[in-house]
């Protein structure tokens, strides 16, 4: 096999998990024209096929699904190594939270880094779960318990979730519902609208965070954590919570990981924040009431 570089395989992690040649373009700079003759090289390099070329995309095949686990495991040994290098003057904490969490952590940005600590800290933030098995993040939030034997697990508390309009909504706005669409609709909550009100949906995005922006601005009525909706003295719920979405918060951790002074000290941080607002995240502190 030829000597391959590291950033031939960092290309074929990004094309891998893009899905194809213009995915990856777009985070790279790179022309899809170079990275397809790069991914070319590396198959030659490796001596097997890596992907399933199509009109709408690569997918890997089982050779090249067993080059990207090893490459992952390569991804996070050189990330960890990265952060040994900074520890000392700037350490960095990469969190993986979902839309709502990450909302939630900027609002309260200074009692997870302070001013006086040279502390960095990274988010992901996607609905999807993102990997801490190969150190892709530091610090993760769920929705459920994780099974990963190398993951430690906090429990932060409840999450419930309602239907929220604006109070100053237009009356025959009432009715309206606003959604995920279909195909990012990921969690229960995203679903929702589509399983109950499908009919009813008049206003469609591709990402969560634009739905308040929606209600506030009176377009509908759309399913929020009322972490969300009961912060917001613009909203009003409409009807009673969703039971059906209650569901449990975790903060995880990589076991090897826990113990690093700066990972412990913003987990410590997040479980403090999140629990002081233990109510609010269980729906117990409705706007009307507040």
């Amino acid at each position: 096999m030829k000597n391959i570089g590291w950033d031939t395989y960092e290309l074929f992690l990004k094309v891998a998990r893009h899905g194809g040649l213009s995915g990856a373009a777009g985070v790279t700079g790179l022309s899809p024209a170079t990275i397809g003759r790069r991914m070319l090289e590396l198959e030659g390099g490796v001596g097997r096929p890596l992907f399933l070329r199509s009109r709408t995309g690569y997918q890997l095949t089982p050779e090249g699904a067993v080059l990207f686990e090893q490459v992952q495991e390569m991804e996070g040994a050189a990330r960890r190594i990265d952060a040994w290098q900074q520890e000392s003057a700037s350490p960095l904490v990469r969190i993986a939270c979902g839309t709502w969490l990450a909302w939630w952590l900027a609002r309260h940005h200074t009692r997870l880094q302070t001013a006086e600590e040279n502390l960095r800290i990274d988010m992901f933030i996607a609905e999807r779960r993102a990997s801490l098995a190969h150190r892709e993040s530091d610090i993760g939030i769920r929705a459920f318990e994780p099974e990963e034997g190398n993951l430690a697990a906090r429990r932060l508390g409840e999450v419930a979730y309602a239907a929220y309009r604006s109070r100053e909504a237009d009356t025959s706005r009432r009715g309206r519902w606003l959604a995920v669409s279909e195909e990012e609709a990921i969690s229960a909550y995203l679903r929702y609208p589509h399983e109950h009100q499908a009919g009813a949906i008049t206003v469609t995005v591709n990402r969560p965070r634009s739905l308040r922006d929606l209600v506030i601005a009176g377009a509908g009525i759309a399913v929020l954590p009322c972490f969300v909706g009961d912060y917001d003295l613009r909203l009003e719920r409409v009807g009673e919570e969703i039971t059906a979405l209650r569901h449990t918060q975790w903060i995880v951790m990589n076991n090897d990981d826990r113990h690093r002074r700066e990972i412990r000290t913003v987990v410590d941080r997040i479980t403090e924040l999140v629990r002081s607002y233990a109510d609010l995240f269980a729906g117990r502190r409705p706007a009307s009431t507040r």
